[in-house]
Order: structure tokens, then C-alpha cells, then sequence
């Protein structure tokens, strides 16, 4: 089993000096990743996030999670990859998605086309990107990308590239996850049809392993060195899950309490339970890497400190 590796996801930077604070922080909880989500709202934008994240720290990592790869070409997306792994010392941690949200597409113009076709673009873009970090020139002809001899300069320190995450939960995805990334990351909601409401049915104990199935299956002798991770929506703290989870599955169609208490994506209970959960669930799925949001870190950081690196 992979050791413990916890992160947290970013929602709101007000200053320089805030970014900085908070990384701090972060670090100094025991976490191991900031990230940085890809939205075109109100979240700061990743790149340069990450640069002023990693100044303030000596340890953290900084991480996209999860780029959208429909924003940006992928030329682009190696390029400036390999500028922040250089300029934060090798601490990257690269994360892709497909795109999920299709009033961000409307409000900027651009078609956001059927699932399954963003998937076949990422599914070109991945190794595209993975052979420029690791120095190679590039020739491709596909579906959506064409590139003609292309190298970038300069390298990124880690070598042969930054760790790449692959967020999502539908099969494709999935599949080309447990194929090109060397983390998975389950994100547990869809957005059918790219708009509220969200579903989360594949909160389910049983969609969980039907999707580390669907990973085992597809990575092959890979699956091994593949690392599971999960984004949890909440956590709670509390001495009583049972009347937590009560309250919470109302908010959360059709998901049962007994759902809540099982599943990777909601954590509630006391620190010692929420300790068993996570050392249970990582012998189940294999899960070990864990982000939850903004909010949640204050309240997670006791059991970043009894897991971390375990």
C-alpha cells in the first residue's frame, strides 16, 4: 500500500500576502500538495498561484487540480509546466482533467462538445505533454492536435517529468488515467450535461470498486506503481456521525446515511474514526491520497498528523 499523502485545494486569494500565509500554513499541518483549481470564476488563476505558493514554503508541493485541458493547447500546458517545476525546485504536481462545466465554456465561447470527444482530446494531449517534459521532440498528427518536431526549453528538474494526476470518474476517463498518469484521481461528482444538479451516485461503497475495477483493468502491470487518491467534498468532525450522516443525506440524492459513512468523498465522524476510515478504505480501493477544500484544512489537520507519510 502507498503511504498517506494529503492536499488541499485552494478556493480564495485576496493578496500576495494571504497565498503566502496560507501556504505556510498548509506546511507547516503536514500537508503535502497545494492546489489550485482551473475555473473561470471568482478562483485565482493556477500558474502564477503556484510560483508564489512555493516561494513561501520549502517543502510543500504546488499542484493543478485539475487543469482544464480544452483552455489550453498542450504545447502550452508543457511549456509552462516545466517553467514552474524549474522555478519551484521540482515540486509540481501536474493535474489534468477534460472539463466538466458548460457555463464556463458559454460565457468564453467555446463549444463544449460531448464527453466522450473531451476525453479523446485529453487522451491526445496527455502524451503529447508527457514527451515534451521528458525532452523529446514531438511529431502528432490526430483528431485535434498537429505539432511538427516541437521541444521546449527549458527542462523541468524532475525527472523523466513531474508526476501527472488525472481527475475524473467516468470509465474513459478513468481508462486513460490508469493508462498515461501516475496518480488517479477520483472526483466522485458529475455534471450531466456539464450543469447542475450534480450527481452522486458514484459516492456508492459499490460504484467505488466498481471504478478501481475499471482501473485495475485498464492500467495493467502499471496498477502497482499507479497511486489512488480521492477529492473529499466535507468533512465533519463530530462525536456523533451517525446523526451527521442523518442530516447530511438529504443534501446529497439519493445517497443513504449509511452511503455518507462509507463512502471516500465525505468524511464525518471523530479524528479516531475518521483515522479507521481512511486506513480501511486504503486497504479496500487502495485510496492514499486524499485533498479536501479550503475549508475543511483546519479541521482535517489532526489526522494529516497521524497519517501523513504511514
Amino acid at each position: 500500500m502507498k503511504p498517506f499523502r494529503f492536499g488541499v485545494s485552494i478556493w480564495h486569494v485576496a493578496s500576495r500576502t494571504e497565498l503566502a500565509d496560507k501556504a505556510r500554513k498548509i506546511e507547516a499541518l503536514g500537508y503535502d500538495v497545494l492546489n489550485f483549481p482551473d475555473h473561470l470564476n471568482e478562483r485565482i488563476a493556477p500558474i502564477p498561484a503556484m510560483i508564489t505558493a512555493a516561494e513561501a514554503t520549502t517543502r510543500l508541493r504546488v499542484g493543478t487540480h485539475v487543469l482544464d485541458n480544452d483552455l489550453r493547447h498542450p504545447v502550452l500546458v508543457a511549456r509552462e509546466a516545466a517553467a514552474v517545476d524549474l522555478l519551484t525546485d521540482g515540486r509540481l504536481q501536474l493535474g489534468l482533467g477534460a472539463g466538466s462545466i458548460k457555463s464556463e465554456y458559454d460565457e468564453i465561447g467555446l463549444a463544449f462538445e460531448p464527453g466522450k470527444v473531451r476525453v479523446e482530446r485529453l487522451a491526445e494531449a496527455v502524451p503529447i505533454i508527457r514527451k515534451l517534459l521528458a525532452g523529446e521532440e514531438v511529431t502528432f498528427a490526430g483528431r485535434h492536435y498537429r505539432i511538427t518536431r516541437h521541444t521546449i526549453a527549458p527542462l523541468p528538474i524532475q525527472k523523466p517529468q513531474p508526476p501527472i494526476l488525472i481527475g475524473g470518474i467516468g470509465r474513459q476517463l478513468l481508462a486513460l488515467a490508469a493508462r498515461e498518469a501516475d496518480i488517479v484521481g477520483f472526483a466522485g461528482i458529475t455534471f450531466r450535461d456539464g450543469a447542475p444538479p450534480a450527481d452522486v451516485s458514484a459516492w456508492r461503497a459499490v460504484e467505488v470498486d466498481k471504478r478501481v475495477a475499471w482501473v485495475r483493468e485498464a492500467s495493467g502491470d502499471r496498477y502497482d506503481r499507479l497511486e489512488l487518491g480521492a477529492l473529499v467534498q466535507r468533512v465533519v468532525v463530530t462525536e456523533d456521525r451517525k446523526a451527521a450522516a442523518d442530516e447530511m443525506a438529504p443534501r446529497w440524492p439519493p445517497l443513504t446515511p449509511d452511503d455518507i459513512l462509507q463512502t471516500p468523498y465525505l468524511l464525518v465522524g471523530t479524528i479516531d474514526q475518521l483515522v479507521e476510515d481512511l486506513q480501511a478504505r486504503r486497504q479496500r480501493w487502495g485510496i492514499s491520497h486524499y485533498v479536501v477544500h479550503e475549508p475543511y484544512l483546519d479541521d482535517f489537520a489532526p489526522v494529516v498528523a497521524r497519517l501523513a507519510g504511514k
